[in-house]
């Protein structure tokens, strides 16, 4: 069967996509390009994403997160928005949001409320803390979870202040590990009949990524767990950035094959010899030793021309890439992980494919991200029944940027 004929995984299953920033709107986005229809629905100001100032790079956030999605405004602050939104759960099969805790059910729109619309419909959430337990009020960011959850502890090295992870990585945790909730929870109901009601937190959402990190860490320990560019649990060496006449590239050795096959490619077989370095633990214990000596081999080829070599060897490795190196990657480009749009709010853009694959399924067309409430009318003339004068009586405030 043509790929691009055949049905994605979610096709036909309906979003009410309350979220904004970027922990909901990547588990969404990931829905939609998996085939779901996601109906985003901002308020009459919009979403806080798309109200940022616009980005001077080559991605507009707002944009790339958002493609594929339809655009409606609601008040939900209104009696006629709420209803409006009940209208359109009553066709929907999962509504999710990345509300603080509490302010769904401050809308007119908790559990109870939604299940009297549809019995049927998938309750999901995401909050920095979750919706129990003591921090369940506190304002959450991705600055703040990394600060709260230790991620910034382990990051940067061991001299130097705590440093926050460049990438958002507490948001798109989350943002993935929420996709996966909703899934599973589809998964539940088209096999039980069962409707669940999922949350994810961004803290415990994070909280595995420090897996190697902990396992240095004892009961009571507060020492400084920076390791910089070595393993985060100090258990490989040689395992480290390194130096080259044009920048770095990052080394390591899983296994005595491949500490055998660096040596071999850099031609230091002496260091095999070495009694320091001879087995797994003394080059744990003498990595400073190691980390100079091999420095001083990588120091004398450029990084791609190392590169070429230590793959030719079979050693893991890679050059540390900035980001215009990594947005023209022939391979993410070839891929379908990144492509050139035309948008016709931004210009050329780079957008985002999905990294989830599946055989034999093509990706759905791209769609920019709409204007601020371009498909109110249609959306709820088609899914909840409303009239033209319903409709219109629900918009006597112009959207901005509409």
């Amino acid at each position: 069967m043509d790929s691009s004929t055949t049905a994605l995984p979610l096709s036909g299953v309906i979003v009410l996509d309350l979220t904004q920033i970027y922990n909901g709107p990547y588990a969404t986005f990931l829905m939609a390009q998996a085939g779901a229809t996601v109906i985003k629905i901002e308020p009459p100001s919009g979403e806080h994403l798309r109200k940022r100032h616009r980005s001077s790079g080559i991605i507009e956030p707002f944009a790339v997160l958002n493609n594929n999605k339809k655009s409606i405004v609601l008040d939900l602050k209104d009696k006629k928005g709420l209803a409006a939104l009940l209208k359109l759960a009553e066709h929907a099969d999962v509504v999710v949001d990345n509300f603080a805790p509490g302010v769904m059910q401050r809308l007119g729109l908790g559990t109870e409320a939604l299940r009297r619309a549809n019995p049927h419909i998938i309750v999901a959430s995401s909050s920095g803390y979750g919706s129990s337990g003591p921090y369940r009020n506190y304002p959450a960011m991705d600055l703040t979870v990394q600060a709260m959850s230790g991620v910034m502890s382990v990051t940067g090295t061991p001299d130097g202040p705590p440093l926050k992870a460049g990438p958002a990585v507490c948001d798109f945790s989350a943002g993935v590990h929420l996709y996966g909730a909703i899934v599973t929870a589809l998964y539940e109901r088209a096999t039980t009949g069962r409707a669940n009601v999922v949350e994810v937190s961004m803290l415990s959402a994070i909280y595995p990524s420090l897996m190697s990190s902990l396992g240095l860490h004892r009961k009571g320990d507060r020492s400084c767990k920076r390791t910089g560019n070595r393993h985060g649990g100090l258990t490989m060496s040689p395992y480290n950035v390194y130096p080259t006449e044009d920048g770095c590239i990052a080394i390591l050795t899983a296994n005595d094959q491949h500490w055998l096959a660096l040596t071999e490619a850099l031609d230091c077989v002496f260091l095999q010899s070495d009694k320091r370095f001879s087995d797994r633990t003394g080059r744990i214990e003498n990595m400073a030793a190691l980390d100079q000596l091999l420095g001083e081999q990588t120091r004398r080829y450029s990084k791609e021309a190392l590169f070429s070599l230590l793959m030719e060897h079979r050693v893991p490795c890679a050059p540390v890439r900035e980001l215009d190196d990594v947005t023209s990657d022939p391979h993410l480009h070839a891929t379908g992980m990144l492509h050139w749009e035309s948008h016709p709010e931004y210009g050329e853009i780079l957008a985002n494919g999905s990294p989830l694959i599946f055989e034999g399924r093509s990706p759905p067309p791209y769609k920019p991200s709409a204007k601020l409430g371009e498909d109110t009318s249609e959306v709820l003339s088609r899914l909840a029944g409303l009239s033209e004068r319903d409709i219109a009586a629900l918009q006597t405030e112009k959207p901005e940027n509409a």
